[in-house]
């Protein structure tokens, strides 16, 4: 899986949000070369994890769905009275 593209906007943002990641908590003045190499990391890295936990959770959700729909067609059918 490659690294997502992500738009100049996004990328600009999470790059401030890491400098101050670590001027915040670890007391260190990062550049935008460094920030970008960190962003980058995570980007490759890390996405295909948070990526495929998605994908579980959207699964769940699915059955979940699922389940409800099957629930909500049995509720439909009619009763069938037999004649004798």
């Amino acid at each position: 899986m490659k690294a997502m593209k992500l738009p100049k906007e996004q990328k600009d943002q999470m790059i401030r949000l890491i400098q101050a990641y670590f001027e915040t908590e670890r007391g260190e003045t990062i550049g935008d070369l460094a920030a970008d190499g960190v962003l980058d990391f995570f980007m490759t890295q890390l996405s295909p994890y948070v990526y495929n936990q998605a994908l579980s959770d959207c699964r769940v959700l699915l059955n979940q769905r699922m389940i409800s729909l099957e629930e909500d067609v049995y509720a439909l059918e009619k009763s069938i009275k037999l004649s004798r």
